[in-house]
């Protein structure tokens, strides 16, 4: 897969060169038309352009690649309409979910849709290089196995297809070596918005870049992490930086719970909500006025660090009594119904203070019992619901897109701007 990590890596036109907030706004309507597609007259009705306009920008998302032609509409008196469709096989997206304990991926095209996907073990306390050299293989063999590829370059560090640390199914050639110096921040290295134009030859379409979610706290704007939680070591380290400059393509980062919530949003979610993600950790992603809500730093969405319960049980954050601390004691003990009251504590909290439309669930310790959960969890808005005199108490539910929720989001993280929708 000669693009992803091709030495020096290569250069294409930003977002903003592809083209503007037209061409989004046309590729969207695009994109929700699906294969039937849909006409340029159409095209500029819908969007207020000039038929002249959506001409000369439809012509340059056909040269890119991510326009086709599919058709004719039927005749009714003037001449039959050439409708226009999507190519979603023009590009794909890598999403990465880094937990832990282990590392999941997928790759999808421009729809969304999971064209390949991997999973495999990872500890995020091994060190950087040993993290980012499991990262590289897993993304390089799951690209490389699904035919699909930036197309460029034979530089030294152009990739051949390999496979993750401790595969047994001959797929892979061994552990990525990394011979690479340390990353600092301002490290240059390509641009983060995606571009079809980031290729070169090879058997597939382009990746336009990875998109990592991973826990926080992290500075998503400067692609740093801070102190993840259990983690301290990772503090300060530019994980953005130092895997795009492995991988040669762009790269963003995020957090874990604001990628699902980010792919919850472009899968349909509407409204103000909140995804509250349990798995080996607890942390929430917000959705106010349609876009994810990071804050003035990015920090936005600690929820699992809240003190509930003074001189409660320790925290890996270095709290006492933290949400967090309190359902994962709760579920160590067996106990999940009290892990689901404590997590229902924390979502009323998050009602009473945003006045959210809906409270979403999910993660592997609310996936291995989902009913209670949600039970739990709506016992307790019900409660606050009545004690407020609200006849309506905030729905809940198990979000969609199960275990792979997290990492379609963090591909969406590439994807979403293609399509006029804010990262963030």
């Amino acid at each position: 897969m000669a693009g992803i990590g091709a030495g020096g890596g290569a250069s294409g036109v930003n977002l903003v060169a592809l083209r503007s907030h037209n061409a989004a706004l046309l590729l969207e309507l695009l994109r929700r038309a699906g294969r039937a597609g849909v006409s340029r007259l159409e095209l500029a009705e819908r969007t207020g352009l000039t038929p002249q306009a959506v001409s000369k920008i439809t012509a340059r998302l056909r040269e890119d690649g991510l326009v086709t032609e599919a058709g004719r509409q039927a005749s009714t008196g003037g001449k039959p309409r050439t409708v226009l469709r999507l190519v979603p096989e023009a590009g794909h997206a890598v999403g990465l979910q880094l937990d832990r304990d282990e590392l999941r991926a997928v790759l999808v095209d421009l729809t969304g849709a999971v064209v390949g996907e991997g999973r495999t073990g990872l500890d995020l306390g091994a060190g950087s290089d040993a993290v980012l050299d499991v990262v590289e293989a897993e993304v390089r063999r799951l690209v490389a196995g699904a035919g699909a590829g930036p197309r460029g370059g034979s530089g030294a560090d152009a990739v051949e297809p390999g496979g993750s640390e401790g595969r047994t199914d001959g797929a892979g050639t061994g552990p990525v070596p990394d011979a690479r110096p340390p990353v600092p921040p301002s490290a240059p290295v390509p641009s983060p918005s995606p571009s079809p134009e980031y290729a070169g030859p090879g058997p597939g379409p382009a990746v336009l870049g990875v998109g990592v979610a991973m826990p926080g706290p992290l500075d998503h704007t400067h692609g740093v992490l801070h102190r993840v939680t259990g983690f301290p070591e990772w503090d300060g380290f530019p994980l953005r930086n130092a895997l795009a400059r492995r991988l040669g393509v762009p790269v963003v980062l995020d957090k874990d719970t604001n990628a699902a919530a980010l792919g919850l949003a472009v899968g349909g979610e509407a409204g103000a909500f909140a995804y509250l993600h349990l798995g080996t950790g607890l942390g929430a992603g917000l959705v106010l006025g349609g876009a994810v809500h990071r804050g003035a730093r990015t920090g936005a969405g600690e929820f699992g660090h809240q003190v509930i319960q003074l001189d409660g049980p320790s925290c890996s954050c270095g709290n006492r009594g933290c949400i967090e601390a309190l359902c994962l004691t709760a579920v160590a003990r067996g106990d999940v119904d009290e892990a689901a009251r404590v997590l229902g504590e924390g979502a009323a909290n998050l009602v009473g203070l945003l006045d959210i439309d809906l409270v979403l669930l999910g993660g592997r310790t609310v996936d291995a019992d989902p009913a209670r959960f949600v039970r739990g969890v709506g016992a307790v808005l019900d409660a606050l619901a009545e004690r407020e005199g609200v006849s309506s108490p905030v729905p809940v539910r198990v979000a969609s897109g199960g275990a792979r929720a997290v990492a379609e989001g963090a591909a969406q993280l590439l994807l979403a701007p293609l399509f006029g929708r804010a990262e963030g």
